[in-house]
């Protein structure tokens, strides 16, 4: 089993996620007590905040490559930013390693595609919605991605940090998501991605009004796919 090391604290509300996650998938698939082998390196997430608002990227960018050289450094077979929104700098933290990392874009898009679906709904933080470099990664796999408008963009935004990543999940705030997927769906989204990996704690991909893909189970996924590969191979 390859480790897999996880770029995390962008919350750690989501990174507990990807934890239980990854290793249920791994007990679900070699049986009995078996778990993964993770390396996690929690960042404070206030510094990483106060990057993006300034807009100083690069320096958000060579802060996650420090992170994922020490991950290699340690053994780590692969690394995952275990946030969508931090993938804006995900070519400059796979230049700094020789490992894949594992795109959360990548493997969404291609999940989607597979799926038959071609024009989803997008819901993420601003900068995900915004920057351009979440649509122009999914188009690779023919997958169109629709955006809120302008004051929605603002209500999901505000979900995310002020409430998910903070702990909080409130009733009055999955109803106004529920109403934004509605309205995509009238202007034309086959689907939804759960684009931030704290959605998955207030939306459930399976009781919307379209197709849900949730981007932290897919990322998930992928990683234990890649930790597993080999001994798979091996067992088969």
């Amino acid at each position: 089993m390859r480790k897999i090391g996880l770029i995390g604290g962008m919350s750690f509300e989501s990174s507990a996620v990807y934890y239980r996650m990854i290793n249920e998938m791994v007990r679900s698939r070699l049986g009995s007590l078996h778990s993964a082998e993770v390396l996690l390196h929690s960042v404070d997430f206030q510094s990483i905040v106060d990057l993006q608002m300034a807009g100083r990227w690069p320096e958000a960018a060579e802060r996650l490559a420090e992170v994922a050289r020490g991950l290699e450094n340690a053994g780590a077979g692969c690394v995952l930013i275990c946030t969508n929104t931090m993938h804006l700098v995900a070519g400059e933290v796979q230049a700094a390693i020789s490992v894949p990392l594992i795109n959360i874009i990548d493997e969404t898009g291609a999940t989607i595609a597979a799926a038959g679906c071609s024009r989803p709904l997008l819901l993420a933080t601003r900068y995900t919605m915004e920057h351009g470099f979440y649509a122009e990664r999914m188009a690779r796999a023919g997958v169109t991605v629709l955006t809120p408008e302008a004051e929605d963009r603002g209500i999901v935004h505000d979900i995310i940090f002020k409430e998910l990543c903070a702990g909080t999940v409130k009733d009055d705030s999955r109803e106004a998501l529920h109403a934004i997927i509605a309205r995509g769906k009238a202007a034309g989204a086959d689907s939804v991605i759960l684009g931030c990996t704290e959605i998955c704690l207030i939306l459930d991909p399976h009781t919307l009004a379209l197709p849900g893909f949730d981007s932290t189970r897919i990322h998930a996924d992928s990683a234990v796919d890649f930790a597993l590969k080999d001994r798979l191979r091996a067992a088969a």
